[in-house]
């Protein structure tokens, strides 16, 4: 099977999976009156007179909104860990380890302990502040990098030292966050939770938003797909082709920037689908990135709403926090790509 058909039944089993997500639920709905129902929204297609106007509500106003977003942020994400994977030559990289979720969760607990709310922008006072210190973070880990790493290729920064810059500060963060946590203990469970990750009371409007920093990054990336693959066999092949690999790896560090800050700050700190999804991706289409790109982004997103469903029907009608469960996923599958690493 070529590589597109396999994107292709990538993207079906995608829509499949989010049709069956919102479907399931503590009020069980059809799979084909869900359907019905987003066809209606959509195109207004005649809806049956047995279906409940309740049900309507569920599937247009809760369920669909929720599920879509959380495709969206975790395509973000596997996207977002392909790249970093690609340019840092490092199976373990991904964007957390740049300190974007640092940066995020200080910006959101800034805000939840100071309660500020920007008159404008109203309940999203609190994302657009993650993301910009997501965004922050990323930039000053690349400038700071840049300044004390001189011995890579010229124009360019060594992969090792930008991860271990991206660690310290994440580690600075954490208990900057920690410490201010504990100060104003009042605040300590929204900040927690918010830490936790969720899909909860999502509406369409927190998809509205996501969507430009989506283009905007998705577009960004599959600009570069060539570079990244001559990236892949090192910083000195790279150059010897004429690529710029100082500019080209500070702008693909922006571009996972944009679509990890607004994907954190929309949803909270959900880790290892940026792990998890481009290694899933790789296995079944290789390393090729213009093929790499796509595929993520669909594992990824299914991967997420998998595990958001899981996370409202486990103990329903209580919810777990989505990002407990990719880490009861992800620490395994991170130790075990660190050990099959260590013996190849």
């Amino acid at each position: 099977m070529s590589r597109r058909k396999i994107i292709a039944v990538g993207a079906v089993v995608s829509l499949a999976i989010i049709a069956a997500a919102a479907s399931l639920g503590s009020s069980g709905i059809s799979l084909g009156d869900t359907i019905l129902i987003t066809l209606h929204k959509i195109f207004g297609v005649p809806l049956s007179p047995k279906i409940n106007p309740a049900n309507v509500s569920i599937v247009w106003l809760l369920r669909l909104p929720r599920v879509l977003l959380a495709f969206l942020v975790g395509g973000c994400l596997a996207m977002s860990g392909a790249v970093c994977q690609s340019i840092l030559r490092n199976p373990l990289a991904s964007p957390y380890i740049l300190g974007v979720s640092s940066g995020a969760s200080l910006g959101a607990g800034l805000i939840i302990i100071s309660g500020i709310a920007i008159p404008l922008l109203g309940i999203f006072t609190l994302p657009l502040t993650g993301f910009i210190f997501g965004l922050a973070t990323v930039f000053f880990v690349a400038a700071f990098s840049s300044r004390i790493d001189k011995s890579g290729t010229v124009g360019s920064v060594s992969s090792n030292t930008i991860i271990l810059c991206g660690m310290v500060l994440s580690l600075f963060l954490n208990a900057v966050l920690t410490t201010l946590s504990a100060i104003f203990s009042d605040d300590l469970r929204r900040i927690a939770l918010w830490q936790m990750g969720s899909f909860a009371m999502r509406g369409w409007s927190y998809i509205l938003i996501l969507l430009p920093f989506f283009a905007i990054g998705t577009i960004g990336i599959l600009f570069y797909t060539k570079e990244m693959d001559i990236l892949s066999f090192g910083d000195d092949q790279a150059v010897s082709t004429g690529v710029e690999t100082g500019k080209v790896r500070k702008n693909l560090l922006a571009l996972c920037a944009v679509l990890t800050g607004a994907a954190v700050a929309l949803s909270g700190v959900i880790g290892f689908v940026d792990l998890i999804a481009p290694h899933a991706a790789r296995r079944i289409i290789g390393s090729n990135h213009k093929h790499l790109i796509p595929m993520s982004f669909f594992l990824g997103g299914s991967l997420m709403v998998v595990t958001d469903l899981a996370a409202r029907t486990i103990i329903s009608p209580s919810e777990l926090p989505v990002g407990a469960i990719t880490a009861l996923i992800g620490a395994p599958f991170f130790a075990w790509v660190y050990f099959r690493g260590k013996k190849c």
